[in-house]
């Protein structure tokens, strides 16, 4: 609730859009670069596994290897709670990481917005 509230009430100006991608640059306050997230199966390999479209995401290979294993064990499918565990283990790392990048993208705004402020603020002076 209190990501609502910071968004729609008290500062809908710095809130970024979820819905759209980033407004600045993704290397921006990285000297020496940063490591691309890439997809780990193609849109193909996904089709053919006739995967389901929320679990097409950056931990669809761990997916894949958890209902490999569960139907390499049938009916004894607690023997692939390992498998089951690092889903959701990738599933939370994501979960951070997404976060980590509305954090960044919220912090850049506001900063943009203090120095634009500063700016303004020397030129009626």
């Amino acid at each position: 609730m209190g990501n609502q509230i910071y968004a729609y009430i008290t500062h809908p100006d710095t809130a970024p859009d979820i819905k759209n991608p980033p407004t600045f640059d993704p290397l921006y306050g990285f000297p020496n670069g940063r490591k691309e997230r890439v997809l780990p199966l193609s849109r193909e390999e996904m089709d053919r596994a006739n995967m389901p479209l929320d679990k097409r995401d950056y931990c669809a290979d761990i997916w894949l290897d958890y209902l490999t294993c569960r139907d390499k064990v049938y009916p004894l499918t607690a023997k692939c709670d390992h498998e089951y565990h690092k889903y959701y283990d990738c599933q939370y790392d994501d979960f951070v990481l997404r976060m980590k990048e509305y954090e960044r993208e919220k912090r850049l705004k506001e900063r943009a917005k203090r120095i634009e402020a500063k700016r303004s603020k020397e030129e009626l002076e």
